[in-house]
């Protein structure tokens, strides 16, 4: 998909959310991914969808890189589900980061989907209909 591409920015700066969660207690996410970010993940798309921000830390082993791809996964989803398309600007990704990283900062019980789908609606448009 095309997203990851023009999101790069703003996955980026939600990795920046790592610094605040990593000092939360242990989650009870049993699921130990891959420290190989090539190698496929062992959380299931219902996992990551209920997952707090600290559960989703936890359940990435504490690796931004896989920090990073469930941020992916779930924007991707978002965006779908809303049937959005997403600016190719680092403006937009640049403002997407820095809102899934206050978000992030401001409640790590919070749901990691919550808080990435509120920020996908900020900056994604309607798809044009055929």
């Amino acid at each position: 998909m095309r997203m990851i591409n023009r999101f790069a920015i703003c996955f980026a700066l939600a990795a920046a959310t790592l610094t605040a969660v990593a000092q939360q207690p242990a989650s009870p996410v049993t699921v130990t991914p891959s420290a190989d970010s090539a190698a496929p993940h062992n959380w299931t798309v219902q996992q990551i969808l209920t997952c707090t921000v600290s559960d989703c830390w936890q359940l990435a082993g504490k690796n931004e890189a896989t920090f990073f791809d469930i941020i992916q996964q779930l924007s991707e989803i978002s965006a779908q589900q809303r049937g959005l398309t997403l600016p190719d600007t680092a403006e937009a990704g640049r403002s997407t980061g820095e809102y899934i990283k206050a978000k992030a900062h401001t409640d790590h019980g919070q749901l990691l989907y919550a808080i990435v789908d509120a920020a996908i609606r900020k900056v994604g448009t309607k798809a044009p209909t055929n």
